[in-house]
């Protein structure tokens, strides 16, 4: 079970920060930091399958491929979760990354409101082996929730910030204290 740092009400919902491990959220999706090809073999997308099982990965290579900003829907597998929402972040350096990460996330929210998600975890997006600066990618991300929470409807109402990792659950905390 993740340790929660904090939690916050924006409109409609809550955003929550915590550290843990996404793959054990019991919540009705998750997120996955995927690349483009959907070929989920390290970091969040690589822990997604070993723990919830080749049928993740099979199932997102017939969805493949997905362009930067975008985001597919897959079943969970053995996730204590319903589905996993696959949103491709950027890569540091190739342009635009802060309009194509608001993107992802903002791709990740929608598909959770078509399936009509009341919770929803999600990571750090392109911060880990894609290079995007911790500080400014969870502020991006935190901002783009946010912005969806305060929206007047949808069914979204719990929003959790995960991190394996004390340092990038640092800057989703300092980016929600800072709204």
């Amino acid at each position: 079970m993740a340790k929660t740092l904090a939690s916050r009400s924006f409109g409609r919902g809550k955003i929550t920060v915590a550290v843990g491990d996404l793959t054990e959220e019991v919540t009705d999706a998750v997120v996955n930091a995927a690349n483009s090809a959907l070929a989920h073999g390290g970091g969040v997308a690589g822990a997604i399958v070993r723990k919830g099982g080749e049928e993740i990965q099979r199932e997102s290579l017939e969805k493949a491929p997905v362009p930067v900003g975008g985001a597919v829907v897959t079943g969970a597998g053995r996730l204590p979760c319903r589905w996993v929402i696959h949103a491709v972040g950027p890569v540091w350096g190739e342009g635009d990354e802060e309009a194509k990460l608001r993107r992802a996330v903002v791709s990740a929210l929608a598909r959770a409101e078509e399936l009509g998600v009341a919770s929803l975890a999600l990571p750090a997006i392109s911060t880990g082996i894609f290079g995007y600066p911790k500080p400014d990618g969870c502020r991006a991300i935190v901002e783009e929730v946010a912005r969806h929470l305060r929206a007047p409807e949808g069914s979204l109402a719990d929003v959790r910030l995960v991190s394996i990792d004390d340092e990038t659950a640092s800057h989703f905390l300092a980016a929600l204290n800072q709204l």
